[in-house]
Parts: C-alpha cells; structure tokens; sequence
C-alpha cells in the first residue's frame, strides 16, 4: 500500500464529520453474501483532514464461477493465480481497521466482507459504517438517480472504467468529498451504522420453504378428509419422526406450518394435553386437534384443492383508495379489478385478545381540499418548522393537498420553508438562512405562490436549486400507484420501500415487513421480517439498515411465490414513546437501491400510537400496487405480529 496525492476536503470547521474513512469497493460472483464470492476489491483510505493516506486492490480467486462475467469483466482466466481472500484477510483487516467503513449501498459492501471474513476464521474489524447512497439521499439532490456515475458526472468527478473496484473506489472517494460538503451545508447527521448492525450479517436463513402450491380451504372437518393447502402443525413427540411426517404431508400438497393461528386447519399431536403453546394456542381458536394414527390415515387419501392464482383478484368489500395515475408507460389496471377487501377489525389491547384479532384496514385517504386543476404547490417540497404536533400535522395536510411535497428533513430540494409558532428557534434557521430559502408563516398555506427553490445570491454563493428531472408521485394516506413492469426482455430489480424520520434520540424504531397470503396472514412465521431476521428464507424479502433515521425493505416481486399476495411494511416504537413524540415519517418507493422514488407520502397523523403501518406492495389483479397506509396502532409489535399469523412468545 502507498501513499496516493489527492486533493483533500479541509474539515477543519467540520469536527463532526472528522473521522479516519476507508472507502470499499467489492465487486462479486453475484448478490447473496452468504453464497457468492467476492472476486476483487478496493480500499481508499482518508484522514480526518480529509487527505487521502494510500489505496489497495487486488483480484481474489473465489475457487467458483465468477458470475455475470459481462458485468465486472472478470473471468476465471483473469483470475487464475490471484490470491484467495484468507490471504489478503489481514492486510485488508489493517486497512479497516479503527477506519468507518464507507461505500456505495454499504450494506452490500459490508455483507459481503463480513461473510469473507468468516470463511478466513477472522473478524471484519469494522465498528462503524456510512453508506453514500443513504448520504445522498439525505441530501437529496435533483438528479435522475444515484448511480455512482451520475453523482460523479454531477460532481465533476472523472470517472474510467465502470464496475472496475480500483476506479470504482477513487471514484467514490471524489463523490464522498463533495457530498460531504453539501451535508455540511445543510448541517446533516451522518448516516452512521454500528457494526454488526442489529440485523447481524453472519445471519443465515433456513432454507428456503417450498412454497404450497394450494390455498388455504379452512378447517378439518369432523370426519371430513385432508384437502391439498390446508394448514397442518405437529407438537410433541411423535412415533414417526417429524421430518418424515413434515416430508410426506408436503409429498402430498398440505401446508405444513411451525405456529398455531385461528387460519390453522389442524394440529396433530398424541398428547392434547400438553400444555405446550401449539395446544393451548388451538383450544383458545378453536382448531380441530387429532393425534398421529388419525392423521396418517387421513394422510393416505389428501383430496385436491384449489391451486393458488397469482393474477385472480380478490372478492370483498372495498377498501377506499386514492390511485394517483402514473406516466403512460406504466401497466393500467383494467377497469374489472375488484377492489380491496374490508376483512380486518381493530386489534385489541391486551395481548390475550391480540390472539383473536385481526388488523385493522387502513384509515380512508385524506380528503382533496382544493380543485385538481389548481395544485400551486406542484412541484414544490416545504419544510414545517415549529408549531403544535397537531398544526404541524394540518399544515403538512394541507401542503400535500395543494399539490406540494412535506419534507420531513432539511434538504437540497426544500423549495420554501413554513415557520409556525416556536419554529424560530429550529436548530436549522441558520442553515436555512445561509441557504437563502423562502421562510413563510402558517397564512401562506392560505393562498401560496410557488418559490423558485435556493434564492440567488444565497450565504454560501451556490445557484439555485435545479429543477429534478424525475419527481416522486406525491401520495396522501390511502394513496395508490401501479408499479410499472420493466421493460421486455430486462430482468425486474427489487422495490425498494424507504421510512425515513427526522434523527432523534427519544427511542429506537424498528421497520418490519410482513409477507401475506389471501388470508391477510403470514405462511410461515419466517416471512416476518424484522431487525432480528432480516431476510426471509426465500431471499425474496429484506430489511437494509441505512441509518439511525432510515431504514429499508426490499421486494422481490417476480420471486414471490403466487400464494405471497401482500407485503406489508410497519414501523414500531420500543419503549415509552409514540410516534406523536417522533413525527413526520415518509416513505418512499423506488424500482432499485439508486433509482429515484417512483412515489413517497409524508404520514404523520399518529399521536399516542407506537405501531404504525406505513405502507403495502399488494396484487390487483396482474398488476403490483403500492399504497401508502399511515395507519397507527397503541399496541407493540408483538400484537401487530400476532394479528398476522406469527407466533409470538408471551
């Protein structure tokens, strides 16, 4: 490793972003870290004045196929010779070493080392993380992505060879220069990740679950058969062992489950009174109990059942939606499709009601309060400073209904800011002063005028902020987009779900996902996802810690088996705080990691709740949905879970 000339950022007046970086870059035999190899890699090292202090890169032989050759360029010719990962392991391990670990969607980067390092029998010695991707979008910059070569054409930074970790990782280091000066600027907290994050990367999932090819049709009937996709638990001990009876009852088109729920068709067990959870759990549903002799019976003859439908539109009554239209190039939904079901009522309180409950609809959509044709704030995102949580609430309402974006954070894109009362004393007036941006009381929400964005002749000597290319579609509670196919012949990225909230240190919030069946209800209890099991075993769900203040889910949507009809993504508080005490929360939904968000809503009517839905991925037909929820619950997590179908110990 050497020394590398660079030119340098002057921290000098920064002290908080004052740390030693190494900058990653990995490029790999694909994109699961707990299967693929990493086939180079790129260390850029920065001091705390922001000089560069050396560079590393080798190419790594991962002794398999390198993968999508047509992507990194690297062969298994080219790699021939290079030296394997537990070589290198220490030498990288010095670099990282005290060093925050910074690249472009960390996660990715992070992962991928944690898992190489593992295979070493060493330890990733990375205490901290910043992801760009999640810096950038802070900043929020009006550009039509965040590729890395968009952000450096933006930036003015030369870029050489694409997909090369060396060039990728100077690259980097121009980009991360200059998006630290403009975090600056507006006085952002950096996004950093404690390592290993909560959703520990040495997390492996079981192995993905055959999905069951067959609804669900209720319950076993008294001296009725077994039907194919009828849910089956087994607890206890059992004379024939259980991966043989969990083998056979699959063999024969049953939906072999690990919890009791009120959709559980049956529970097989020799001792009924056990008093395990499974048994206590059926007597409180309800669920028909029969022992090992009586089901293997029953197993010899599974009727046929229904096979699931990906494309067959739910039968119920309507839920309210707002479908906010999308560009012309986005799939329209035909004008048949049934609505959304109502099928769900309030979750109680206690958690022994929470066993019965199921979870509420989603509140109706904010009413429209001024004509379509007249939307003055199009295009504009405001800021609210100060106020009441109630008038901050009403003002953000009303922003949204005059066609405007509610920013939650201060950022490159804030066109004007609203001063309620109290709002003066906002840590962030300075910023916002030498920015030059509009300041307006609550009567300019009356009759706004569009602002033209940062003023000319602002403290900092920048332009005015440009116009963005690519808008997100500004939804209200309930609001709905279609989520356009891509294009023939091109391979579907994962959706990607963003919560972002203003950095606080009041509590920790927690984004979940759940993976929903017709029944409103988990398949199996590992399609929850949360911070503790963040991917669900089929890869086809994940939870991406970002930062303090945002978190991610991806979606797979062309993975999800036909029976997945539902993905539902929800936020909760743990400990005494509510979401009144926390905020705004917006969500935004966007087809890559560093593509701009197709649509994003601001959602923060909550007051004393510590649950809150925030927005679902659903099937309408042939077409995937996404709606912004902003539905909040006093309840935990575990009632909401419990709701869902998981099985959650008291």
């Amino acid at each position: 490793m050497a020394a590398v000339p660079s030119p340098s950022l002057d921290l000098s007046g920064l002290r908080s972003y004052a740390f030693d970086w190494a900058l990653v870059d990995v490029e790999t035999s694909g994109l699961i870290a707990r299967r693929d190899r990493v086939l180079s890699i790129a260390v850029v090292t920065i001091g705390r004045d922001g000089a560069q202090t050396g560079e590393f890169s080798t190419l790594l032989n991962p002794g398999c196929d390198p993968g999508p050759v047509h992507v990194h360029g690297l062969t298994a010719e080219r790699l021939r010779g290079a030296p394997t990962f537990e070589q290198v392991a220490g030498e990288i391990g010095a670099l990282l070493r005290d060093r925050v670990l910074v690249a472009h969607n960390a996660q990715f980067d992070y992962d991928f080392l944690a898992h190489e390092f593992a295979r070493a029998r060493a330890y990733l010695p990375v205490s901290q993380r910043l992801c760009t991707l999640a810096l950038n979008r802070q900043v929020d910059l009006p550009l039509q992505d965040m590729k890395l070569g968009t952000l450096a054409a933006h930036y003015g930074v030369p870029q050489t060879q694409a997909h090369d970790a060396l060039d990728d990782t100077r690259v980097l280091a121009g980009i991360f220069r200059a998006t630290l000066r403009e975090a600056a600027l507006l006085d952002l907290p950096l996004p950093l990740v404690a390592c290993p994050p909560r959703q520990d990367s040495q997390f492996t999932p079981k192995p993905p679950k055959t999905p069951c090819a067959y609804r669900n049709p209720g319950r076993l009937q008294p001296g009725g058969p077994l039907l194919q996709g009828m849910k089956i638990a087994i607890t206890g001990e059992t004379a024939t062992s259980r991966a043989e009876l969990v083998a056979r009852s699959v063999a024969a088109g049953l939906n072999m489950v690990s919890s009791v729920s009120r959709h559980t068709s049956a529970l097989v067990t020799n001792d009924s009174a056990s008093g395990s959870a499974k048994a206590r759990r059926a007597v409180a549903e309800g669920v028909p109990i029969i022992d090992e002799p009586a089901f293997l019976r029953l197993l010899g003859d599974v009727q046929t059942g229904t096979l699931h439908q990906a494309s067959a539109p739910k039968a119920a009554a309507p839920v309210p939606e707002v479908v906010v239209p999308m560009p012309e190039t986005v799939v329209p939904v035909p004008e048949a499709v049934v609505p959304m079901p109502e099928t769900v009522v309030p979750v109680p309180e206690t958690a022994d009601q929470a066993l019965e409950a199921v979870v509420p609809a989603p509140r109706p959509p904010e009413p429209e309060t001024t004509p379509s044709a007249g939307k003055p704030l199009a295009g504009q995102r405001v800021l609210v400073l100060g106020g009441t949580h109630a008038d901050a609430v009403a003002a953000r309402t009303r922003i949204v209904a005059l066609g405007g974006s509610a920013a939650v954070n201060l950022s490159c894109s804030v066109t004007d800011v609203v001063v309620l009362a109290g709002g003066e004393y906002d840590r962030r007036r300075r910023r916002i002063a030498d920015l030059g941006l509009p300041l307006h009381d609550e009567h300019w929400l009356s009759s706004p005028t569009a602002a033209a964005g940062r003023a000319d002749g602002a403290a900092d000597g920048t332009a005015p902020t440009a116009a963005r290319p690519s808008a997100p579609r500004v939804l209200p509670r309930g609001g709905v987009v279609d989520l356009p196919a891509p294009p023939s012949g091109t391979p579907a990225l994962p959706w990607h779900v963003t919560a972002s909230w203003v950095p606080q240190d009041l509590a920790e919030i927690d984004v979940v996902a759940f993976v929903l069946d017709e029944d409103e209800q988990v398949t199996f209890d590992e399609d929850f996802v949360f911070y503790g099991a963040p991917e669900n075993p089929g890869g086809t769900v994940r939870l991406l810690t970002d930062g303090p203040a945002e978190q991610t889910v991806t979606i797979d949507l062309a993975s999800l088996p036909p029976a997945s009809r539902t993905v539902v993504i929800a936020a909760a508080i743990d400990g005494g705080a509510t979401f009144g005490d926390i905020g705004a929360i917006q969500v935004a939904a966007a087809p890559d990691d560093s593509a701009a968000a197709l649509a994003q809503a601001t959602l923060d009517a909550a007051t004393s709740e510590r649950t809150l839905l925030l927005a679902e991925i659903y099937r309408r037909g042939s077409v995937w949905r996404f709606r912004a929820v902003g539905q909040g619950y006093d309840h935990g997590l575990a009632g909401l879970a419990r709701a869902y179908g998981v099985d959650i110990s008291d």
